[in-house]
């Protein structure tokens, strides 16, 4: 409730095992409430370096999903790089949204 982001994650890229590859950033109505039935319900990516956001989806105006699939950071060549997805999908949990971030890898 409120101005600004009601919860955050914060990745410290530097801290990943050289042995990960991939991270998939995915947000999900634990409920089940689909996103449709939240008011003003999005989700942002944000370089803490620069605060500069550089993916933003509004979940309320996408349909009657419970997830969606943000985004993608891929190492390639010793970098990281990032791949925005905005995939719609329906699940309660990461678990239940693996075979679309499967599909995604």
């Amino acid at each position: 409730a409120g101005d600004g982001d009601d919860e955050q994650i914060v990745v410290d890229l530097s801290k990943i095992p050289s042995n990960v590859k991939n991270l998939i950033f995915v947000v999900n109505s634990f409920t089940g409430q689909n996103f449709s039935q939240i008011e003003n319900a999005f989700c942002r990516i944000v370089d803490a370096g620069n605060n500069k956001e550089i993916a933003r989806y509004n979940l309320s105006c996408q349909g009657n999903h419970t997830g969606m699939l943000m985004a993608k950071l891929y190492q390639k060549d010793g970098a990281w790089h990032f791949h925005a997805i905005g995939e719609n999908a329906n699940g309660r949990t990461f678990q239940d949204l693996m075979p679309t971030m499967v599909r995604n890898l």
